[in-house]
C-alpha cells in the first residue's frame, strides 16, 4: 500500500508539472503571435505618415495589447522585439510600465501606457490616461492613472521612505519647437491603486511633486539616476540670451550641471555638480523610435543592380 502511494504521489507530481510546463508553452506561442502583430502595428503608428492611419494603427494596437496582457504568464513576457514601446520593470519586479507615444499631425504627442501589476495570476493593470493639456500646475498636482501627465518612461527607482514610492524618469516630447523631460513620482494607495505626484522635491525655488524640463527640439538633455550616489543628474538649461529668459522653447544645456540628492526620503536640489566622475549620456537610455527608424533605413546598403 505504501508502495502504490509513493507511485500514485510521483505520477501525480509528474502530470502536474507536464500540465504546468503545457500550459506555459501554449502562453508562449500565443504572446508570440501576439507581439508579432503588435510590432508591425508600432511601426505603422510610428512611420506612416498619414494622421488617421496612425491613430487607427494604435488603437488597434491598445485592443491587441490588452489581449496579449490577459494571457497567462504575459508579466514576463519581454516583449523585446517592439521598438515602439518602453516596458520597465520596477526593481522589485512588484509591477512595469508599458508606454509609447504617437506624434499629432501638429507636431506634438498624445502618450498612452498601463501600470501591469505582478499578480503571479490574472490580470491587473491599471490603464494610463494622457491629461496634460488640462493639468494647469502639472509641477503641483497629484493625480491618479486617469489624471496622467503622460510620459514615455525609461527608468524606474525604488525609494525606502516611509511611505515607500517609485522615482520615473520620462521622455515627454512637447511641440515642433520644444521636448519636455519629467521626473515622476509614482506610489500606491492602501487598495494598490497609482497615484502620480508626491511633495518629495525641495530647492530649486520651490517644492515641487514632480519635475519638468523643457528645451529646444534642436537640443539634447541629460537625465539619468546615479545608483552610487543616489543622485539624478541633468543638464542645467539656460537661454541663449537673456532675452529670451521666459521662453523655455529656447533653452539648452549650458554645460554646467545640477541634481536631486536623495536624503531621507526626500530629493535635495543641488547645483554645479561636479561631472568628472560620471560618464556623460545625453539620451542614451531613450531612442526616438521614428529617428532610429530614420537611421536603420539610412544604414541599410543599397542593392547593386546586375
Amino acid at each position: 500500500m505504501k508502495g502504490f502511494l509513493v507511485a500514485a504521489f510521483v505520477l501525480l507530481t509528474v502530470s502536474t508539472s507536464f500540465a504546468q510546463h503545457s500550459d506555459e508553452s501554449t502562453s508562449l506561442k500565443n504572446l508570440s503571435v501576439y507581439q508579432d502583430s503588435l510590432e508591425a502595428l508600432g511601426k505603422k503608428f510610428v512611420n506612416d505618415p498619414d494622421d488617421i492611419e496612425r491613430k487607427n494603427a494604435n488603437y488597434k494596437f491598445i485592443r491587441m495589447l490588452v489581449g496579449a496582457l490577459k494571457v497567462p504568464h504575459s508579466f514576463n513576457y519581454p516583449f523585446d522585439s517592439l521598438k515602439s514601446i518602453s516596458i520597465i520593470n520596477a526593481p522589485d519586479n512588484r509591477f512595469r510600465i508599458i508606454s509609447w507615444h504617437i506624434m499629432n499631425q501638429d507636431g506634438s504627442y498624445r502618450f498612452y501606457g498601463t501600470v501591469q501589476m505582478n499578480t503571479g495570476g490574472n490580470l491587473l493593470m491599471y490603464p494610463l490616461e494622457d491629461y496634460s493639456p488640462l493639468l494647469k500646475n502639472p509641477e503641483d498636482s497629484v493625480t491618479d492613472n486617469r489624471k496622467w501627465y503622460g510620459a514615455q518612461y525609461y527608468k524606474i527607482i525604488k525609494v525606502a521612505a516611509a511611505k515607500p514610492y517609485y522615482v520615473l524618469l520620462g521622455w515627454k516630447g512637447n511641440t515642433v519647437k520644444s521636448t519636455k523631460k519629467v521626473i515622476e513620482i509614482l506610489s500606491f494607495d492602501r487598495d494598490d491603486k497609482p497615484l502620480f505626484g508626491m511633495p518629495v522635491f525641495d530647492g530649486g525655488n520651490k517644492n515641487r511633486k514632480r519635475v519638468i524640463f523643457e528645451y529646444t527640439r534642436q537640443a539634447s538633455m541629460l537625465l539619468r539616476y546615479v545608483p552610487d550616489q543616489q543622485l539624478i543628474v541633468f543638464d542645467h538649461l539656460a537661454p541663449p540670451d537673456d532675452k529670451l529668459k521666459d521662453r523655455p522653447d529656447t533653452f539648452g544645456p549650458d554645460l554646467t550641471y545640477d541634481g536631486y540628492k536623495l536624503k531621507n526620503g526626500r530629493w535635495v536640489f543641488a547645483d554645479n555638480l561636479d561631472m568628472r566622475n560620471i560618464p556623460e549620456e545625453r539620451d542614451a537610455q531613450y531612442v526616438d523610435p521614428k529617428a532610429q527608424a530614420v537611421k536603420d533605413r539610412a544604414s541599410v546598403p543599397l542593392n547593386k543592380k546586375n
